[in-house]
């Protein structure tokens, strides 16, 4: 019992190599789904770009996406709450990701 009280609670330590730290940038993201996994392609499309790079692939489980998807959802309402809204064009199609006015892939 003594043990437990001069021990310090253990949060999730993450390790992050400076390589992965940095980055990549995507503007486009290509999701498809099986029974058993979902797959997320980040991709880079700029004009000039004959096809869109995938830059990172993800892949988890249905159970994760879903947690993904409700965590993107409270970070993007905390950022509204301190930024304002995120507009997206007018001229955007619901549920395209494809920017540039290019046709989806």
């Amino acid at each position: 019992m003594e043990e437990n009280k001069n021990q310090q609670p253990q949060g999730l330590q993450i390790e992050l190599k400076p390589e992965i730290g940095v980055g990549v940038y995507a503007n486009l993201a290509l999701i498809t789904h099986s029974s058993s996994d979902f797959i997320l392609d980040f991709t880079c499309m700029l004009p000039g770009m004959q096809q869109p790079q995938v830059r990172s692939r993800v892949v988890m489980a249905p159970e994760h996406a879903k947690r993904l998807l409700m965590a993107l959802n409270d970070n993007i309402q905390k950022y509204e709450q301190n930024f304002g809204r995120i507009n997206l064009p007018e001229a955007q199609q619901p549920r395209t990701a494809t920017p540039f006015n290019n046709p989806e892939a």
